[in-house]
């Protein structure tokens, strides 16, 4: 009896002080590959910063969801003038800055006009170059007037570039950054881990997470053995060839998503044979999607068929368009007067994509007759002769801007493609802010560009993602670079 009793008061006792351990945890250990230069995202162009501090951090008028999408953020509504010029934005009110200080239409003034100033730092200043003036209208009203329409000024406001800042911490968010984010700045050591805090007084629905380490791990091979030991708990960006020693681990979630990374075989539309149009759509039937995913990407990257991320909201699926046909590619050959074949190079950067995808498609393009003579070049010979000089027959490159299906209407650009119509659409997409007609005019871009050939449309550069099994909220796909905590949290 008494026996009985010692266990019924320790039972008594665990339930009374331990329900902690039945209840989900409410820190995260994250880890990623690259310490960020600084802490300020409207000063630095490293992708490092954004993915520690965006939407946790700093907010912006608008932020980008997790399909690419635009939606209300420091801004919880907006109207946009007939003529496509002016935007009065409704900011929300009881806002504050980590430091306690008021947001207002003063903050977001300050944040434009110091973004498009003569001497920004801003990395992506051409972001706001459409800008011409910002007029506080009250406390929760500003207005922005552009200088000419522009489709994409919602979706530009939403980037890590445009977060904004109160003046009087704006100088020192390099190292101690306040924002408005669900999360605040807590600690930084330097080579070591940047933490993060919720935010008690956070406008909007409050984080679930109380504490949010990001763990620095540069080491690639310190991957899985930080996630069988539990020390971190999550790497949104996975190393792929490591991903087959946790897949069949049911402790781990892998999952496979997309980047902003479209991945081409880029040609230079104006050179001869590569001014025929059969010339580009035979290399395209020539092209087995799937034999350069499985060598260039251990198998894990999306098929395209146009210059769009499959994850974006506006993909239009397109992979069919070209399927793997030697002859079909041997045929449209012959119609190009290259019956016997012809010589071109292929200039490869450094990245394993392209060194490994370049070696498979100069053998399938040989088994059409194009016999390929392989040039490595590291990244500043290939800016100087491919990018800037166009001195090149073939290369693959990974695009990794979002939203950037408009380089193929610039007149300067590296692929020399020339296309009236598609520079149209491009124009009048420009000038569009109704989304059901820019997804319409997005989807024409993408159709013309395959019929076009323009370029060889290979794969989305893969975001492998591997975490804690009881871990939601993560994004599958990286259409902006971000590691959002905003659902994160831990299942029961």
């Amino acid at each position: 009896m008494r026996l009985w009793k010692t266990i019924l008061a320790a039972t008594v006792l665990a339930l009374a002080t331990g329900t902690s351990a039945f209840a989900a945890r409410t820190d995260l250990v994250i880890g990623i590959p690259l310490e960020p230069p600084h802490l300020d995202p409207t000063a630095g162009a490293a992708a490092a910063i954004d993915e520690v501090l965006y939407a946790n951090v700093f907010e912006g008028l608008t932020r980008i969801g997790p399909k690419g999408e635009v939606l209300p953020d420091l801004a919880e509504s907006w109207t946009i003038s007939d003529d496509g010029k002016t935007y009065t934005f409704k900011l929300r009110t009881g806002v504050k800055f980590h430091d306690g200080t008021e947001f207002d239409a003063n903050d977001v003034k300050f944040s434009l006009d110091r973004a498009r100033a003569d001497n920004s730092v801003n990395a992506q200043k051409g972001l706001f170059a459409a800008i011409d003036k910002v007029d506080v209208i009250d406390p929760a009203t500003v207005k922005v007037t552009l200088k000419n329409p522009q489709g994409s000024f919602l979706y530009n406001m939403g980037w890590g570039d445009a977060v904004i800042v109160a003046p009087e911490t704006a100088d020192t968010n390099k190292e101690k950054p306040i924002g408005t984010g669900p999360f605040k700045f807590q600690n930084w050591a330097k080579g070591s881990s940047i933490t993060l805090v919720k935010s008690d007084n956070y406008w909007g629905s409050p984080a679930s997470l109380d504490k949010a380490e990001f763990r620095i791990v540069p080491d690639a091979a310190a991957y899985v053995p930080a996630l069988l030991s539990g020390d971190i708990q999550a790497f949104p960006f996975f190393d792929a060839d490591s991903v087959a020693q946790v897949k069949d681990d049911p402790r781990f979630k892998v999952v496979i998503g997309s980047t902003e990374g479209e991945t081409i075989l880029s040609i230079n539309n104006k050179k001869p044979p590569f001014d025929k149009l059969q010339v580009r759509q035979a290399i395209s039937y020539a092209l087995d999607r799937k034999a350069i995913i499985d060598g260039a990407s251990a198998g894990l990257g999306q098929p395209i068929g146009s210059h769009m991320s499959p994850a974006n909201k506006d993909y239009v699926d397109l992979t069919g368009r070209y399927p793997h046909d030697v002859a079909k590619a041997k045929e449209l050959l012959k119609e190009a007067g290259l019956e016997n074949g012809f010589k071109a190079t292929l200039k490869l950067p450094p990245p394993a994509y392209a060194r490994l995808g370049g070696e498979i498609i100069a053998s399938e393009l040989r088994d059409v007759g194009i016999d390929l003579e392989i040039i490595p070049v590291e990244w500043a010979q290939w800016l100087d002769q491919v990018f800037t000089k166009k001195d090149y027959d073939l290369t693959i490159v990974s695009h990794t801007e979002p939203n950037d299906i408009d380089i193929y209407s610039r007149k300067d650009y590296y692929f020399n493609y020339d296309n009236p119509a598609f520079d149209k659409v491009i124009a009048d997409l420009n000038l569009t802010s109704d989304e059901a007609k820019r997804k319409e005019l997005l989807g024409q871009a993408q159709k013309i560009l395959a019929d076009d050939a323009v370029v060889g449309f290979l794969f989305e550069l893969p975001k492998v993602g591997v975490w804690d099994a009881k871990l939601q909220g993560l994004w599958e796909n990286a259409p902006i670079q971000a590691n959002d905590l905003t659902k994160v949290k831990w299942s029961d």
